[in-house]
């Protein structure tokens, strides 16, 4: 249990699943389907695929729990593993194992497709989370944005292991149509994640500071910090909100969902943070930005409505 902790399965089993919703789901609505537009994966690549994702994932996971044993020690006693439960050589000979394995996978995944080019994908990824576990998680914003963005390129890769190698001049329009659709919930992934990550340096703060980090909080102060989350948990409703009404306002279905189940819970995030104060307030608020990260990407069961 404390292996399956170190690597975040349940983080793992997210990622897996909203790939699998992209691949199964989104792929299959039917205005692609009338279109004749298929995709370049078959079952065995695309597990390759979602494996590889998981394993670079549950990597770095393990080496930001290296390097985070001081912080970790105050901001999360009771579940640190690392030293405690599991010593820091094999954390780190997991980390090799977990790395290797995700780049050789997504090796094979590229030389399915005759995308080889693909393949460093998986090594830049791998190369940013080691840099951000070892000093970008300690610069201002920079270690923030840079998370956000590989949550947001955990959805664009399915596309572009699946869509590009489809692409011909012929087809090139209604392939680039399909993709916005996945740069469009990518956008809603950053922003939304990018909100809970200042929301988890909030919540972290003690143990950041004591650690020697210079986080946002730590270099400006809680209380400003907790604005400048505010700002961006509203940038995000704003942009949900503009989305909702171009393009689902005349379907009453989606309305209902992106209003209850997007917008509610964010505006509730964004107003929470000007009061917030404690630990267990920020834990909530990180709770709450996931599960409606989650909700957001599984809308796109309803996509098949419009």
């Amino acid at each position: 249990m404390n292996l399956l902790n170190l690597i975040r399965y349940k983080n793992l089993f997210m990622i897996a699943f909203i790939q699998c919703i992209i691949k199964y789901v989104f792929f299959e609505l039917p205005q692609f389907k009338n279109a004749n537009l298929v995709t370049a994966l078959d079952t065995t690549s695309f597990t390759c695929l979602v494996l590889a994702t998981i394993c670079i994932a549950a990597a770095g996971y393990i080496i930001n729990d290296i390097y985070d044993v001081d912080a970790d020690a105050i901001n999360k006693p009771q579940k640190t593993i690392v030293r405690k439960a599991i010593s820091e050589d094999f954390a780190n000979n997991l980390f090799i194992g977990f790395t290797v394995i995700g780049i050789i996978l997504g090796i094979y995944v590229a030389w399915q497709i005759d995308k080889n080019s693909f393949a460093t994908i998986f090594l830049l990824v791998s190369v940013l989370l080691y840099w951000y576990a070892t000093s970008l998680k300690q610069t201002i914003l920079v270690g923030n944005i840079v998370i956000s963005f590989l949550v947001a390129l955990s959805i664009l890769i399915v596309g572009i292991f699946e869509i590009t190698p489809m692409i011909t001049p012929d087809s090139r329009d209604a392939y680039l149509f399909m993709f916005k659709f996945l740069v469009d919930y990518a956008i809603f992934a950053f922003l939304i994640n990018l909100v809970r990550e200042l929301v988890k340096d909030l919540e972290d703060v003690d143990g950041d500071h004591k650690a020697g980090y210079n986080t946002l909080p730590i270099a400006i102060g809680r209380n400003r910090a907790s604005k400048i989350a505010f700002g961006f948990c509203v940038l995000t409703i704003m942009a949900v909100v503009y989305y909702v009404i171009t393009y689902l306002f005349e379907n009453q279905t989606l309305l209902l969902y992106f209003i209850f189940l997007i917008v509610g819970p964010l505006s509730y995030c964004a107003i929470k943070l000007l009061s917030a104060k404690t630990k267990s307030d920020f834990k909530q608020l990180s709770l709450i930005l996931k599960i409606t990260m989650l909700l957001g990407i599984c809308s796109m069961i309803l996509l098949k409505f419009i």
